[in-house]
């Protein structure tokens, strides 16, 4: 038997690293024995606790939980320390559901209680004294246990509602800047967290939100001077490491060349020509309409690439050897040699594209595995050479299941990394080849929504994962014999 990797063709391999896209936020599950268990979200139901995982919904009889953490962060992309994206976390103020009386009234036993909502509203518009602020944190509760089940959507329509009841609420724009910002969405969260200033201006965590949104912008210096002010206010290690990794990448930059297209702000290291610059921008823009029209979505805000020379993308990224190019919400491609975009590069540019039309589209929910297929997929890999092995490894059982290929791969060696690249990209294809493209973007639209994969996966192929692995490995001996 061949190890997993023995005998894959050799491909450039990338990795997505997406910006603010690291942190699924989640509750943790103690038990009264110790045990904790983290979950995309719990609620209590009578006398049980129903929770989401990745494998689907379970329950736990009551008696033996101890208690609930709101507001903890899944690792679903993390990678090594130097080699981390950013990540978001909410405000201080925002980041529980509140425990008075009027968030007890708004969210019990695990749903939201309208008709509770509704009388607080026709009180706001009696305008009874203090009624609308009673109104804005039921609203702001709503939007909390909203986004406790990872649903941006509902939890940003529930933070705006609240909003009309307290316009001037520094914590409420601070809350729905942060959900636009999750959605990767940042000229929306400037415009919330401008407001923000104008009430709070000496607030650390207004200052903390702006240095997400405009590092998301590529602004990276307007970046380094919100984290800074934000410093200033109040120690935040996670605002500092933030900084540092800003700051190295303004050093680098700071004699690069510049451009610009439709969709794609660009820098470029002295090391590279300007025709280059210009030739990868035109690339970029034609497999821009090419994945629009494939994945029938198009990203609001432009998309930043940084060509670099190989020693400089080595000290800037600081990831595996086995990495050839990095998406961390910014496109980072070494073209040291070359005088035009050759047929490897442009596969290359494809790719990672296509990882940062996942990450806007789901919100940075889209798992590394279906990640990776869908972006080798785009950019033309098919899966004959590797067929032979991926179904002899299936057959001997000795594959990583798509639950494990779902987390960070940065830590794999190469001939693991490989496969699981080669496995990620079979499953895809299968998929396309089944039901067309139309049940990937369906099965994106769930993930979106804040659904954990599998139950995504079930709900749109009918099965589970280890339903898909075996239609691929029926898929590739079918297909590509054995």
């Amino acid at each position: 038997m061949r190890r997993p990797g023995h005998g894959f063709r050799a491909v450039f391999l990338s990795v997505s690293l997406l910006l603010c896209a690291a942190p699924i936020f989640a509750d943790t599950i103690v038990l009264k024995n110790g045990r904790r268990i983290v979950a995309l979200y719990a609620v209590e139901e009578g006398d049980k606790v129903r929770y989401e995982t990745s494998a689907g919904q379970l329950t736990l009889p009551k008696s033996i939980v101890d208690h609930i953490e709101r507001g903890g962060v899944i690792d679903v992309h993390g990678a090594g320390k130097e080699a981390t994206q950013l990540a978001i976390t909410p405000p201080a103020a925002a980041a529980t559901i509140p425990g008075d009386e009027i968030a007890r009234g708004a969210v019990h036993d695990g749903s939201i209680d309208r008709e509770f909502i509704a009388k607080l509203e026709e009180e706001a518009r009696s305008g009874a004294n203090g009624s609308g602020q009673r109104a804005a944190m039921a609203h702001h509760a709503a939007a909390q246990f909203e986004l406790s089940r990872g649903d941006y959507e509902h939890a940003l329509q529930e933070e705006r509602t609240a909003l009309t009841f307290a316009p001037e609420q520094a914590t409420l724009l601070m809350n729905v800047a942060y959900l636009h910002l999750r959605r990767s969405e940042y000229k929306q969260a400037l415009d919330e967290l401008d407001r923000a200033k104008r009430v709070e201006p000496e607030s650390p965590d207004v200052h903390k939100l702006a240095g997400w949104a405009y590092y998301g912008l590529n602004k990276i210096g307007e970046a380094v001077a919100e984290w800074k002010r934000a410093l200033a206010l109040r120690k935040d290690p996670e605002v500092q490491a933030a900084l540092e990794k800003a700051q190295r990448d303004l050093q680098e930059e700071q004699n690069y060349g510049e451009n610009e297209s439709g969709h794609f702000t660009l820098r470029y290291s002295g090391a590279a020509q300007p025709a280059l610059a210009r030739d990868v921008l035109r690339v970029l823009e034609a497999h821009f309409r090419k994945i629009e029209s494939e994945l029938d979505y198009t990203p609001p805000d432009p998309i930043g690439v940084v060509l670099y020379t190989q020693d400089a993308f080595v000290d800037i990224t600081r990831a595996p050897a086995w990495v050839g190019a990095l998406n961390d919400g910014r496109i980072r491609v070494p073209v040291e040699g070359l005088s035009n975009v050759s047929p490897e590069l442009s596969r290359v540019l494809k790719h990672e594209l296509t990882h940062s039309f996942l990450t806007q589209r789901t919100h940075g929910r889209c798992p590394v595995w279906l990640n990776e297929g869908l972006a080798q997929w785009m950019e033309g890999q098919r899966s004959g050479e590797n067929a032979a092995t991926l179904v002899e490894i299936y057959d001997a059982k000795q594959f990583m299941s798509l639950g494990a290929l779902e987390g960070s791969w940065m830590r794999l060696s190469g001939d693991s990394a490989a496969y699981a690249y080669a496995w990620s990209l079979a499953n895809v294809e299968a998929v396309v080849q089944s039901g067309g493209m139309t049940d990937i973007t369906r099965i994106l639209d769930r993930i979106a929504r804040g659904g954990a994969t599998e139950v995504a996966v079930r709900e749109i192929l009918h099965g589970d994962y280890g339903d898909v692995m075996q239609s691929t490995a029926e898929y590739l001996r079918k297909t590509y014999g054995r």
